[in-house]
């Protein structure tokens, strides 16, 4: 089945391929050349990773603004796991800060009310930098995203630059059916999703990215040529929202190498880590 019909489902759902403007794309780039991504390892460096499982580093370099979800606490996921996972990061800056409040609009405007919580925003952003990864002496394209859902609650939306990407909905329990839906998104497209069917009944996944129009996008990455940035918009109640001061001693010790290497260039990760 390609498409649910019903009403509600349906209104859950926003694409647009010529969202982002001329201006607004340049505006966009001149920003993101300004950030110093991360490298994150997937477990901690202080503690050895789960019994079965082996260190590596994430696919792809990211930021956040909002809070930063460090891969090794355990990314949000209530009820679960709410504590220790969403550390108060940067705001938007105000490039983003504008485009963020017309993507609100847009879902108020068509998502059912029962789609969007009270007190929802867009308060959290996951930067994503997709493109070949330097190993030894070759490049290895590590453009893709598995299976999985996003847990925050609400609407999640993102804003793709550069090279288009395959981006696939697939059921739950029956990932090698058909796609129930495919998308390419676009150099400056919008999409946005909620509701129960596109968030809890199926997954969805980066399937490729192209390599057709030879992007390199800054900012310069050492050992990774990005060719499409994802912007990634998402809600997390502020009360779950916590500075690095106030994490637990396990968490901070965790993470801590992260924020010094983050407070190199943000003076708000500075201020953070002296706090």
């Amino acid at each position: 089945m390609p498409w649910r019909t019903d009403r509600s489902a349906a209104r859950a759902y926003i694409y647009d391929a010529d969202y982002v403007d001329a201006d607004m794309r340049s505006a966009l780039l001149r920003w993101l050349a300004s950030l110093r991504p991360l490298w994150e390892q997937r477990y901690s460096t202080r503690r050895p990773p789960p019994r079965g499982k082996t260190q590596r580093p994430l696919l792809r370099p990211v930021y956040w603004l909002g809070n930063w979800q460090f891969a090794c606490l355990g990314y949000y996921e209530p009820p679960r796991r709410r504590i220790d996972c969403a550390v108060a990061a940067e705001p938007f800056p105000p490039v983003l800060a504008d485009l963020v409040r017309a993507v609100e609009r847009r879902i108020h405007g068509q998502f059912d009310q029962a789609d969007v919580p009270r007190d929802w925003r867009l308060n959290t952003c996951l930067v994503n930098f997709y493109g070949h990864r330097r190993d030894g002496d070759r490049w290895v394209d590590v453009a893709r995203v598995g299976e999985h859902r996003d847990f925050e609650p609400g609407p999640v939306a993102s804003i793709s630059l550069g090279e288009r990407a395959r981006f696939q909905f697939v059921r739950r329990g029956d990932t090698s059916a058909p796609p129930v839906r495919t998308e390419w998104l676009e150099d400056g497209s919008l999409q946005a999703f909620g509701g129960p069917w596109w968030k809890d009944s199926l997954l969805h996944r980066v399937q490729r990215v192209d390599d057709k129009a030879g992007i390199t996008l800054e900012p310069r990455i050492d050992g990774f040529r990005t060719r499409r940035i994802n912007l990634t918009f998402r809600y997390v109640p502020e009360a779950d929202v916590v500075p690095f001061a106030r994490l637990s001693e396990r968490a901070r010790g965790d993470v801590r190498e992260y924020v010094v290497e983050l407070a190199r260039h943000s003076p708000f990760f500075k201020k953070a880590l002296s706090g």
